[in-house]
Protein backbone atom coordinates (compact mmCIF):
# COMPACT_ATOMS: atom_id res chain seq x y z
CA UNK A 1 0.00 0.00 0.00
CA UNK A 2 1.79 3.12 -1.17
CA UNK A 3 -0.78 5.76 -0.23
CA UNK A 4 -0.40 7.35 -3.67
CA UNK A 5 3.28 8.30 -3.32
CA UNK A 6 5.32 6.84 -6.20
CA UNK A 7 8.69 5.31 -5.41
CA UNK A 8 11.89 6.60 -7.08
CA UNK A 9 12.08 3.47 -9.24
CA UNK A 10 8.76 4.44 -10.81
CA UNK A 11 7.01 1.26 -9.69
CA UNK A 12 4.70 3.00 -7.27
CA UNK A 13 5.36 0.23 -4.75
CA UNK A 14 6.99 0.85 -1.40
CA UNK A 15 9.69 -1.57 -0.34
CA UNK A 16 8.27 -4.15 1.98
CA UNK A 17 9.67 -5.58 5.15
CA UNK A 18 11.35 -8.37 3.21
CA UNK A 19 13.23 -5.88 1.02
CA UNK A 20 14.45 -3.97 4.08
CA UNK A 21 15.60 -7.17 5.76
CA UNK A 22 17.30 -8.30 2.56
CA UNK A 23 19.15 -4.97 2.32
CA UNK A 24 20.41 -5.37 5.91
CA UNK A 25 21.51 -8.94 5.22
CA UNK A 26 23.41 -7.85 2.12
CA UNK A 27 25.16 -5.08 4.05
CA UNK A 28 26.10 -7.58 6.75
CA UNK A 29 27.40 -10.06 4.18
CA UNK A 30 29.57 -7.36 2.58
CA UNK A 31 31.06 -6.65 5.99
CA UNK A 32 31.70 -10.36 6.70
CA UNK A 33 33.28 -10.84 3.30
CA UNK A 34 35.50 -7.79 3.79
CA UNK A 35 36.75 -9.14 7.13
CA UNK A 36 37.25 -12.63 5.69
CA UNK A 37 39.22 -11.37 2.69
CA UNK A 38 41.31 -9.13 4.94
CA UNK A 39 42.02 -12.09 7.22
CA UNK A 40 43.27 -14.14 4.27
CA UNK A 41 45.62 -11.32 3.29
CA UNK A 42 46.78 -10.70 6.87
CA UNK A 43 47.31 -14.39 7.59
CA UNK A 44 49.32 -14.84 4.41
CA UNK A 45 51.49 -11.83 5.22
CA UNK A 46 52.01 -13.17 8.76
CA UNK A 47 53.16 -16.54 7.47
CA UNK A 48 55.52 -14.96 4.93
CA UNK A 49 57.08 -12.64 7.50
CA UNK A 50 57.42 -15.39 10.11
CA UNK A 51 59.01 -17.81 7.65
CA UNK A 52 61.43 -15.18 6.38
CA UNK A 53 62.58 -14.29 9.89
CA UNK A 54 62.77 -17.92 10.99
CA UNK A 55 65.07 -18.71 8.07
CA UNK A 56 67.02 -15.49 8.46
CA UNK A 57 67.49 -15.41 12.24
CA UNK A 58 66.93 -19.00 13.34
CA UNK A 59 64.59 -20.68 15.81
CA UNK A 60 66.12 -19.51 19.12
CA UNK A 61 63.65 -16.69 19.68
CA UNK A 62 60.19 -16.11 18.15
CA UNK A 63 61.35 -13.16 16.00
CA UNK A 64 58.60 -13.60 13.43
CA UNK A 65 55.83 -13.37 16.00
CA UNK A 66 57.45 -10.35 17.63
CA UNK A 67 57.84 -8.65 14.24
CA UNK A 68 54.28 -9.18 13.05
CA UNK A 69 52.75 -8.16 16.35
CA UNK A 70 54.81 -4.95 16.54
CA UNK A 71 54.19 -4.00 12.91
CA UNK A 72 50.54 -5.01 13.16
CA UNK A 73 50.14 -2.92 16.32
CA UNK A 74 51.68 0.05 14.52
CA UNK A 75 49.42 -0.48 11.50
CA UNK A 76 46.20 -0.68 13.50
CA UNK A 77 47.14 2.38 15.58
CA UNK A 78 47.97 4.35 12.45
CA UNK A 79 44.84 3.29 10.60
CA UNK A 80 42.59 3.94 13.62
CA UNK A 81 43.83 7.53 13.85
CA UNK A 82 43.93 8.14 10.09
CA UNK A 83 40.31 6.97 9.71
CA UNK A 84 38.97 8.40 12.96
CA UNK A 85 36.70 11.45 13.24
CA UNK A 86 39.64 13.85 12.75
CA UNK A 87 41.40 11.64 10.21
CA UNK A 88 42.41 12.25 6.62
CA UNK A 89 40.88 9.04 5.31
CA UNK A 90 37.15 8.40 5.15
CA UNK A 91 36.54 4.71 4.53
CA UNK A 92 33.16 3.09 4.79
CA UNK A 93 32.47 0.55 7.52
CA UNK A 94 33.38 -2.43 5.33
CA UNK A 95 36.74 -0.95 4.29
CA UNK A 96 37.59 -0.02 7.88
CA UNK A 97 36.77 -3.54 9.07
CA UNK A 98 38.63 -5.04 6.08
CA UNK A 99 41.81 -3.37 7.32
CA UNK A 100 41.41 -3.41 11.11
CA UNK A 101 39.58 -6.65 11.88
CA UNK A 102 40.59 -8.48 8.71
CA UNK A 103 44.15 -7.62 7.73
CA UNK A 104 45.43 -6.55 11.16
CA UNK A 105 43.50 -9.30 12.95
CA UNK A 106 44.73 -11.95 10.53
CA UNK A 107 48.26 -10.57 10.58
CA UNK A 108 48.87 -10.35 14.31
CA UNK A 109 49.40 -13.54 16.24
CA UNK A 110 48.55 -13.25 19.88
CA UNK A 111 47.44 -16.86 20.06
CA UNK A 112 50.71 -18.12 18.61
CA UNK A 113 52.60 -15.72 20.92
CA UNK A 114 50.90 -17.38 23.88
CA UNK A 115 51.68 -20.86 22.59
CA UNK A 116 55.34 -20.01 21.92
CA UNK A 117 55.67 -18.55 25.41
CA UNK A 118 54.20 -21.70 26.98
CA UNK A 119 56.55 -23.87 24.90
CA UNK A 120 59.53 -21.80 26.07
CA UNK A 121 58.39 -22.28 29.67
CA UNK A 122 57.91 -26.02 29.16
CA UNK A 123 61.41 -26.23 27.68
CA UNK A 124 62.79 -24.59 30.82
CA UNK A 125 63.74 -21.37 29.02
CA UNK A 126 62.27 -19.16 31.72
CA UNK A 127 64.42 -16.13 30.95
CA UNK A 128 63.68 -16.25 27.22
CA UNK A 129 59.95 -16.68 27.93
CA UNK A 130 59.97 -13.70 30.31
CA UNK A 131 61.99 -11.66 27.82
CA UNK A 132 59.52 -12.59 25.09
CA UNK A 133 56.56 -11.38 27.18
CA UNK A 134 58.24 -8.19 28.40
CA UNK A 135 59.69 -7.13 25.05
CA UNK A 136 56.57 -8.09 23.10
CA UNK A 137 54.03 -6.29 25.26
CA UNK A 138 56.24 -3.20 25.55
CA UNK A 139 56.90 -2.99 21.82
CA UNK A 140 53.25 -3.64 20.91
CA UNK A 141 52.11 -0.77 23.10
CA UNK A 142 54.85 1.53 21.80
CA UNK A 143 53.97 0.57 18.22
CA UNK A 144 50.25 1.28 18.65
CA UNK A 145 51.08 4.61 20.26
CA UNK A 146 53.59 5.47 17.50
CA UNK A 147 51.18 4.59 14.71
CA UNK A 148 48.38 6.55 16.32
CA UNK A 149 50.64 9.54 17.04
CA UNK A 150 52.03 9.61 13.50
CA UNK A 151 48.60 9.48 11.88
CA UNK A 152 47.28 12.11 14.31
CA UNK A 153 50.17 14.39 13.34
CA UNK A 154 49.53 13.78 9.65
CA UNK A 155 45.86 14.56 10.19
CA UNK A 156 46.83 18.04 11.44
CA UNK A 157 48.77 18.91 8.28
CA UNK A 158 47.10 21.23 5.82
CA UNK A 159 44.90 19.42 3.37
Amino acid sequence: MNRGVPEPDGSGARPGRFARVLARVRAGLRLYLAVALGSVIGGTLRWLASEALLHGLGPGFPWGTLFVNVTGSFAIGFYAAATGPDGRLFPGPAQRQFVMAGICGGYTTFSIFSLETIRLLEAGALRIAALNVAVSVTLWLVAVWAGFALATRLNRLRR
